[in-house]
């Protein structure tokens, strides 16, 4: 599979940002990305480690990332980076289940580590799922930024960069709520878990690389704050561009209020 020709390429502090001109377009980029950095790791290692963010953004790099049949996907070692607390896994909501859906179910993993939201003791899972992403550097994290600037499921008022924990439990925001319910997980706002249990921000930035997919109109608020404005806790997907791995990838619509982008 060819890969795509940004429409332009440019950095922001230490990361490359590319603009393509479709969703599909940038999602194919990201996923042949992520093809050459776990193949690479796997043939160094003899493993991959990859934190897999979920939803609708990402949905083109997953659906390109499982077709390849270069990768030893039984080298794998896979986690994800935030769960809803207290909803079924069959739910089609349950993030758990959009990655069994989406990837394990069809490229089957070595292994797969998965946030339990329904832990009888939240805080004791967190520090299991801690010392899970402790025990090797990881390899690559896939993620987003939510309409809100989070990433993962630190909102801006939970968000810290300094955080002392690497998991914890948070309340959800508003906006962050909404867009679960726009994006048509939930029939609706109030259907939307209130808390959830997350990855927190130092420990996604000690991942090895970042691909960062960012596309649809929506988000064109979240880049401009995350890429234009400073980085603060406001817009947590600003910390990505400090990241020096971190690719963030756009397409015409999530760039179309950033400075001298047409």
């Amino acid at each position: 599979m060819s890969q795509p020709s940004p429409i332009r390429t440019f950095h922001v502090d230490r990361s490359v940002v590319e603009i393509y001109s479709t969703k599909a377009e940038g999602g194919r980029a990201g996923a042949l990305r992520a093809s050459a950095i776990l193949r690479a790791a796997i043939a160094k290692d003899g493993r991959a480690r990859l934190i897999m963010a979920t939803g609708n953004s990402q949905e083109d790099l997953v659906s390109t990332l499982v077709q390849d049949r270069d990768v030893d996907w039984s080298r794998l070692e896979l986690f994800h980076m935030d769960e809803y607390v207290g909803l079924p896994v069959t739910h089609r909501g349950c993030l758990r289940n959009w990655i069994i859906t989406h990837f394990v179910n069809v490229v089957h993993p070595g292994r797969v580590e998965f946030l339990d939201g329904n832990a009888a003791d939240l805080a004791a899972e967190g520090r299991r799922y801690e010392k899970l992403l402790q025990e090797a550097p990881i390899t690559l994290c896939t993620l987003g930024f939510g309409e809100n600037g989070h990433i993962a499921f630190n909102d801006p008022h939970v968000a810290d960069f300094q955080d002392p924990l690497n998991i914890k439990v948070v309340v959800l925001d508003e906006p962050c709520r909404r867009q679960q319910a726009g994006e048509g997980h939930f029939p609706n706002f109030e259907s939307v878990p209130p808390t959830a249990i997350t990855v927190t921000c130092p420990m996604l930035m000690s991942v090895q690389n970042m691909i960062c997919s960012v596309p649809e109109l929506r988000k064109a608020a979240a880049v401009k704050n995350a890429l234009e404005g400073p980085v603060s806790t406001k817009c947590p997907g600003s910390i990505v561009r400090t990241h020096p791995q971190a690719h963030i990838l756009l397409d015409v619509n999530s760039a179309s209020l950033l400075k001298n982008v047409s």
